[in-house]
């Protein structure tokens, strides 16, 4: 019987160093405390200072940009932008390839009736403290008319701009910069693919590999293939009161979802199998995954917490029947 518990106890340690390191991997959420910020509407995670994420109020606060510590929530940056107009519906923002952050001024609350919007451009700020920068500002239009739109994504390698409006008049769809953006006319976007999504919010992956894009109680995620999103199902979205921000993480793996409100919260959702970017999937298959991308054949997601587990149990089982074994031949 002591030879029992010891097999029992030994399975049990196993399994508890087993499942503990895949528990570990997936960032905390935190709480935006800044009591300001009450309509957070764009979310990204910032390049230079580890574990900071740039956010903004909606539309009637001004051109302010923030920086929270997602470790205490705390606001330890506040950017005020100059050389541009009254910003009138601010929705989102994205770190371009260029080490600058791009800010959305893409709102339209009268229904997608204004004949053009903005996006403004600044350097990411090396130092976090109070600070006031000369921003850059773009005039934007859309090829088929005005839009509604709260998501605003730069590539991270091509470092392309793009729009995705909300779904109305027959459907959202995603937009394509030109090339380059210019300050001398106005910058045209196209269309390059529908979107069927109330689209709050979206991003990039830091490899640039995948998309998503958020709705208020659900998102979707795509392969970026040749400059067009290819859909690859959906995504687990925390239960918000109004989901309106997306952002990855540095590292590609984790998803990190935020909403309005006041002390409002920035939710992680892990990601895995199909969905997770090239970069991450290809470090997964490194560190022994089946192949690649953290997948059953099939292409369902696969724990490396629960294969463990389970290889821990077929373990313990044959020792406790080697041990009963032994019990029967003395017997």
């Amino acid at each position: 019987m002591r030879s029992l518990l010891c097999a029992a106890g030994a399975a049990g340690l196993l399994m508890s160093t087993a499942v503990a390191p895949a528990a570990a991997e997936e960032p905390d959420g935190f709480r935006i405390g800044d009591h300001r910020i009450t309509e957070s509407s764009g979310l990204i995670a910032s390049r230079a200072h580890p574990g900071v994420y740039w956010t903004h109020n909606d539309s009637d606060d001004g051109p302010y940009v923030y920086a929270i510590d997602s470790r205490t929530g705390r606001t330890v940056a506040t950017v005020t932008l100059r050389g541009i107009g009254d910003p009138r519906d601010v929705e989102a923002i994205s770190l371009g390839p260029d080490g600058n952050l791009y800010v959305g001024d893409i709102g339209d609350n009268l229904g997608g009736t204004w004949d053009h919007v903005w996006i403004y451009r600044f350097p990411e700020p090396k130092q976090l403290r109070d600070q006031t920068v000369t921003a850059t500002q773009f005039d934007v239009k859309y090829d088929d008319g005005p839009r509604d739109a709260e998501a605003l994504m730069v590539h991270p390698k091509t470092g392309r701009v793009y729009i995705a409006s909300k779904k109305q008049g027959g459907g959202g769809a995603l937009y394509a910069a030109p090339e380059r953006l210019s300050t001398s006319g106005t910058n045209v976007f196209r269309k390059v693919a529908p979107i069927d999504l109330w689209v709050t919010d979206g991003s990039f992956s830091p490899d640039g590999t995948r998309l998503v894009l958020r709705s208020y109680f659900g998102a979707r995620m795509y392969a970026w293939q040749d400059g067009r999103p290819k859909d690859l199902g959906s995504v687990g979205v925390p239960v918000q009161q109004q989901g309106e921000s997306v952002s990855f993480t540095p590292d590609g793996r984790t998803l990190m979802f935020g909403s309005e409100g006041e002390n409002s919260p920035v939710e992680p959702v892990g990601l895995s199998g199909k969905q997770l970017p090239e970069s991450a999937a290809g470090q997964e298959a490194d560190d022994g995954g089946k192949d690649g991308s953290g997948s059953t054949a099939d292409g369902s997601a696969l724990s490396p917490g629960l294969v463990k587990v389970g290889l821990v149990f077929v373990l313990a089982t044959v020792v406790v029947t080697g041990v009963r074994r032994v019990f029967r031949r003395k017997g």
